[in-house]
């Protein structure tokens, strides 16, 4: 079976080909991206151009794959979404649970719910309750007094979808499902131990950076900031008075989150903004320094708080793995382990999903 992904970030849009038989057997046929700076935070910049990008690039990955794409699987930020928790209960006098009473409980929630104004982007069960007892699989087969379903729901508004689909559909390709981009990141990220044990996942993006909670095996939660590592670049460039390039060549570099008492004494030489092209000024790595570290603890609080918000900072989770451009940052692990208090690691693209 043919399965085509499309992302389409702030930065850049790519586009993933496989043949997928099953979770453990998966053919990678194309994969291609292209640069772009057409999408700032879910809004289109320039509907024509941004078109062109992702007909040339859908064109190019059917080539490399001798496919054609009828069909895709579009990421989605969730910048600016709505996390929503529900639940529904039912009492059945110490019946045994059947299908029956799941299907009950379900369509007398609020899971076929329709919003005018949002899109739902997610909706799954993330937990049983069978007499005050959460269960994490359906509880068929035992006797109980009361079935209680929880689950969790993701909300984005409809503008935000139409302005991308119109895209897609311009080109009559048909959008198969809406993925959102936490999802992904996690899926791609997380051992399965990881994702049974309780584990965050932060995604730290070009100008957005989202974080997600895998719990039992379960997708929990996800949000996302308009914060990303374009933010540490710009403020390098206004802070230090050199071009954008120089300053994503400085971070990358010679960026780090844990400083030394060597950083004071080691000078970095970097142009200046100027009519004359030769003129260069010193700084110390510590000043350098100084610039970055803030914006990114600014950038995991307020992560943070997105967990906070939602009551999951209450649970102990002992597990970080960061993924993205932001990852690349020296020290980045340390750094976060330690302003969330857990073991960190960098996320690797897993062979099995």
């Amino acid at each position: 079976m043919i399965k085509a992904g499309l992302d389409i970030g702030n930065s850049k849009i790519s586009c993933i080909v496989v043949d997928y038989k099953n979770s453990k057997n998966i053919n990678l046929l194309s994969i291609a991206s292209i640069p772009t700076n057409h999408v700032k935070k879910n809004i289109i910049l320039n509907y024509d151009k941004l078109l062109e990008q992702i007909k040339s690039l859908i064109y190019e990955t059917e080539k490399q794959s001798q496919t054609k794409l009828n069909s895709i699987n579009l990421n989605f930020s969730l910048l600016n979404s709505i996390s929503h928790y529900y639940e529904s209960e039912i009492k059945i006098n110490n019946e045994k649970i059947s299908e029956l009473h799941l299907k009950k409980i379900i369509n007398q929630s609020e899971y076929f719910n329709n919003n005018p104004n949002n899109f739902e982007l997610f909706n799954n069960i993330i937990s049983y309750n069978i007499d005050n007892q959460q269960y994490y699989s359906a509880p068929l087969g035992n006797y109980s007094d009361n079935i209680k379903i929880n689950f969790y729901k993701i909300l984005i508004k409809k503008k935000y979808i139409e302005n991308i689909s119109s895209l897609i559909n311009q080109l009559k390709i048909n959008i198969e499902n809406y993925i959102p981009s936490p999802l992904s990141s996690s899926i791609s990220s997380l051992t399965q131990d990881e994702k049974e044990l309780g584990t965050i996942c932060i995604d730290l993006g070009h100008s957005t950076s989202s974080i997600s909670v895998f719990e039992n095996n379960k997708f929990v939660f996800a949000d996302a900031i308009g914060i990303g590592s374009n933010n540490i670049t710009l403020d390098i460039a206004r802070g230090v008075s050199t071009d954008i390039t120089s300053a994503e060549r400085l971070k990358t570099l010679y960026g780090s989150l844990i400083s030394s008492p060597s950083d004071d004494h080691e000078i970095i030489e970097i142009p200046i903004i100027s009519d004359d092209k030769n003129t260069f000024k010193q700084i110390t790595r510590s000043s350098l320094n100084s610039i970055i570290i803030p914006r990114i603890e600014e950038t995991l609080e307020m992560l943070w708080q997105k967990l906070k918000d939602n009551k999951y900072s209450n649970k102990k989770i002992n597990n970080v793995v960061i993924t993205g451009g932001g990852s690349q940052l020296d020290n980045i692990e340390k750094f976060v382990g330690t302003i969330f208090a857990s073991g960190t690691r960098i996320g690797k693209p897993i062979n099995e999903l």
